[in-house]
């Protein structure tokens, strides 16, 4: 069976972080989102893979191209045009022979245990479309599915108000036969109308993943998929390459790769990521939950807490960054502090696309873009989101 993995949208509620690459090439726990994804594809014996690409296409193609998975037959069909799921789909239409099935994935999704694997299993039960479903906690932000004892699904409907919500939402993973193609061209590229006609047909079938499953939609949604990941390691794994000087705590599964220094002092509370080539200064306390990729620098002195750091990320002396995103090549010079919570102790809004969004976090940070520059002695308030490339001055609260 082929693979068609959806990586062309813009993910405009992802930014600032969305503004310099695809959505499904945010790092968590040290490995990008469709890294992860192919890789269980892989494990589940796919190996065919076609990828819907626009949006900062680049980024994915050079990174697949100058990785290890050169062994993946790879195809890349590109959306030039941002218009919608459906046409994202029907790009693909000449990529499968007519009678056969692929598997469908929304490249948003992220799952430590493997769904793809539960889906195929699924349809070889049934021979017949599958669609995978799960619970969620917020299910008015996805497809509510309804169904009947044989596990058929009888009603679907697209980001239900709230007297309709279904217990069950649509977990991004389908199988489907080559034919669904005519059945988008006859819905003017509605998913959901196509979608509407399996319903009607009785051909759609559910596959219930019962496991952790997560929509990267905002900016604290990466905390959270870092979470799902990290919550599945069982052991430390340190690479042999990793030179301890003096005194170096170790407790639980924490993974160190290839080439990291830390100095004596140093606590590492598990699970936390230390990526390749990265610097871990004195006396610096690392807590759970934080990831820090390839090629940082850690500070003398430094907290980090439920953080994420992406590439060459460097923080100064004496700083605190607590449940927080760091892009690639953010410099925060020493006594930082990212503030994680409001004043009354409420959850945290933030501002996305000039709307007040409520994170439904008691504890958020700051979500700083790539090339982002702090000065000394700074203060980020709660929920801060500071877009791509911006300088901020020493001694300078931010946002006033």
């Amino acid at each position: 069976m082929k693979a068609l993995i959806l990586a062309a949208g813009k993910g405009s509620n992802l930014l600032p972080f969305t503004a310099t690459r695809p959505k499904t090439m945010i790092n968590v726990a040290g490995k990008f989102v469709l890294e992860r994804t192919i890789e269980l594809l892989k494990e589940s014996g796919i190996n065919v893979i076609n990828i819907v690409v626009g949006h900062k296409k680049e980024k994915i193609i050079n990174f697949f191209k100058n990785s290890n998975h050169s062994n993946l037959n790879l195809h890349y069909i590109e959306q030039k045009r941002s218009s919608g799921i459906g046409d994202a789909v029907f790009q693909a239409r000449d990529r499968f022979d007519p009678g056969e099935y692929f598997i469908l994935i929304y490249g948003d999704i992220l799952t430590a245990a493997n769904i793809f694997s539960h889906t195929l299993q699924s349809f070889g039960s049934t021979k017949s479309p599958v669609a995978s479903i799960c619970l969620t906690s917020s299910s008015g932000m996805f497809g509510n599915v309804y169904l009947d004892e044989e596990m058929k699904i009888t009603r679907m409907i697209e980001k239900p108000k709230k007297p309709d919500l279904g217990n069950y939402v649509l977990s991004g993973v389908y199988i489907l036969p080559a034919s669904f193609f005519d059945l988008l061209k006859k819905s003017n590229k509605s998913m959901e109308k196509a979608f509407s006609k399996l319903i009607e047909k009785g051909e759609l079938t559910a596959s219930i993943w019962e496991e952790d499953w997560i929509d990267i939609a905002y900016p604290w949604d990466i905390l959270k998929a870092n979470k799902v990941i990290m919550d599945s390691w069982r052991k430390a794994t340190i690479a042999e390459s990793v030179h301890l000087k003096g005194d170096v705590k170790i407790n639980g599964p924490v993974f160190i790769d290839e080439d990291v220094e830390i100095r004596s002092g140093t606590i590492l509370e598990g699970p936390c990521y230390i990526g390749k080539r990265s610097f871990i200064g004195n006396n610096v306390l690392v807590r759970k939950y934080t990831s820090i990729s390839a090629d940082s620098v850690i500070g003398y002195g430094v907290e980090l807490k439920n953080s994420i750091l992406f590439e060459k990320a460097n923080v100064g002396r004496l700083s605190f960054i607590g449940d927080s995103v760091l892009g690639h090549n953010v410099y925060f010079g020493s006594g930082t502090m990212t503030i994680n919570h409001t004043d009354n102790r409420k959850s945290v809004k933030a501002k996305v696309n000039k709307k007040k969004v409520d994170s439904h976090c008691e504890k958020l940070g700051t979500f700083a873009g790539d090339n982002v520059t702090i000065g000394t002695s700074n203060s980020l308030l709660a929920g801060t989101i500071i877009p791509s490339g911006k300088v901020i001055p020493h001694n300078h609260s931010y946002p006033k």
